[in-house]
Formats: C-alpha cells, structure tokens, sequence
C-alpha cells in the first residue's frame, strides 16, 4: 500500500486529531462474548470495559493501546450490524448543527460518554451512517500500522459529486478527483494529507446496505485470515485480489458486519 493509505491514523500518543480525521471505530453488536472472541482470534485483540451509558462497551487493545470499539444492542433494537467510522471534531454540537444545514441527518446526540468525550451519530444525504468525536480523556485510536488496527477508511456509494460537497463543507476537507473514465474516486486531504476516500461504484453498490463506510484493517497475511474468517462462521463477501494497494479481501464477521483486510505493500 502506498504512504498514502498508511498516513491517515494518528501517531501513537497524538492528544488532538485534525477535525475531519477518522479517529475512531466502532461495532454495536448482539452478542458481544461471540463477537468478542471472533476479533481476538482474528486480529489477537484483548478487551477492556469502556463507557456504559449506551448500554455495555468495550475497547479493543493491541499490547494495551486502544484501536477500536465494541458494543452491544439492546434485545429489542434490530439495527442494520456494521463498522462506524468515526470523524474527529473539536465541537460536536457545531458540528452536528452543521451536518444538518448541509443536508444530513444527526440520529443520536450530541452525548456525553463519560470524561471520554462528546459523541454524536449521523448520516449523510445518502444515508451513509457515521460517527462523529470529540475526544476529551479517550481522543480516539492510539496505535497504527499494525497488524489488527485500522488503516484506512472509504465511503462506498453510487456516484461521488454530490456527497463529496457534503464532507468538504462539514470538515472543510480538500478532495482530489482520480481522472479516470473507468474510476468515481475521491480522496480526501487535510492540510495536505490523505485521510480517507470516497468511491463512486454505481450499480455494483449492495442493495441491502446502500452507501456505507467500509474500515480496512491491517493483517499480515490475507489468505491465511480469509480461512480463518470462514473458521470462525464468518464469510467471505469478495476476493482475496491484488489491488494497487496491496491484497485483500472484503469478509465479514458473524453477525453480518463487512470490512476489508489488507496487507499493504510497503
């Protein structure tokens, strides 16, 4: 993978993240022992209890640094099961107001998650649901670059000229069009620095999740996990494939949640 896709992450011990910056992500799930078990066998994940006013949380730590999150959903709620992205803001309440005047959707919050931060969920004028934080005690991911932690972050809908303005005048972000007649793709930069993308793919946009946010993961060896994810009762959604980035495969976990691992080439 390129420096590109391996920039975006905070570095380790980094207090305030650039608003804008994917920071953090999360998983609401049913059965969280279950979930819990599948990630640790996959990505060696330990757990530790986090904020419990929605309900029971836990962090995923690798060697003691904090790299995602996990949830678990009450009995009666029957929400669609996926990774949120969350993007990093200095002021949740102003930027939740702005979501709104751009076109999107705030669902839940503002809230506070204890001295952690300030949290609120969204979803653009696609519907593509997000996170947005305000870190105070918890600023987010803690370690990069690592095999089991986040590596990049891609917004998946059918064309990218509308919902790029929408980003670009929530988080002020800086999009560079790929010229390509057979590519939709946006990157998009902060201060000069590649932070996430959005990817037009059309048709070929799953009917059953429409546009969401997919979270690429770090793995060592691709093939190896795609066998251990059909091991553990996951799927396999796509590949593994050799892409300009390095390889991977799209796979997701027992409850349906999809996301991509990768193996970058460095």
């Amino acid at each position: 993978m390129t420096e590109e896709w391996g920039s975006p992450q905070p570095r380790a011990g980094e207090a305030r993240r650039t608003p804008g910056t994917p920071c953090w992500v999360s998983l609401m799930v049913h059965g969280l022992p279950a979930t819990q078990e599948f990630y640790s066998t996959l990505f060696g994940w330990e757990f530790s209890p986090g904020p419990q006013q929605l309900g029971p949380y836990v962090r995923a730590l690798l060697d003691g640094e904090e790299v995602a999150g996990i949830g678990e959903l009450p009995p009666d709620r029957h929400l669609p099961i996926a990774w949120t992205t969350y993007l990093a803001s200095d002021d949740a309440d102003a930027t939740a107001e702005q979501i709104r005047c751009c076109g999107g959707t705030v669902g839940v919050g503002p809230l506070d998650a204890g001295e952690a931060g300030r949290m609120a969920m969204a979803s653009d004028p696609t519907g593509a649901v997000f996170g947005v934080w305000q870190g105070r005690a918890h600023p987010g991911q803690r370690v990069a670059g690592r095999p089991g932690t986040p590596v990049w972050n891609e917004l998946l809908t059918q064309d990218t000229s509308h919902v790029t303005k929408f980003y670009q005048a929530v988080f002020g972000y800086e999009p560079e069009t790929l010229a390509s007649a057979d590519e939709d793709h946006v990157t998009l930069h902060l201060a000069d620095r590649p932070v996430a993308s959005i990817h037009g793919v059309g048709n070929a946009l799953p009917r059953d999740r429409g546009p969401h946010w997919m979270t690429y993961f770090e793995i060592e060896d691709v093939d190896a996990a795609v066998d251990r994810v059909a091991g553990l009762g996951g799927r396999v959604l796509k590949g593994p494939w050799d892409g300009a980035h390095g390889r991977m495969a799209t796979v997701c976990d027992r409850e349906g949640a999809a996301f991509t691992i990768v193996r970058t080439a460095r």
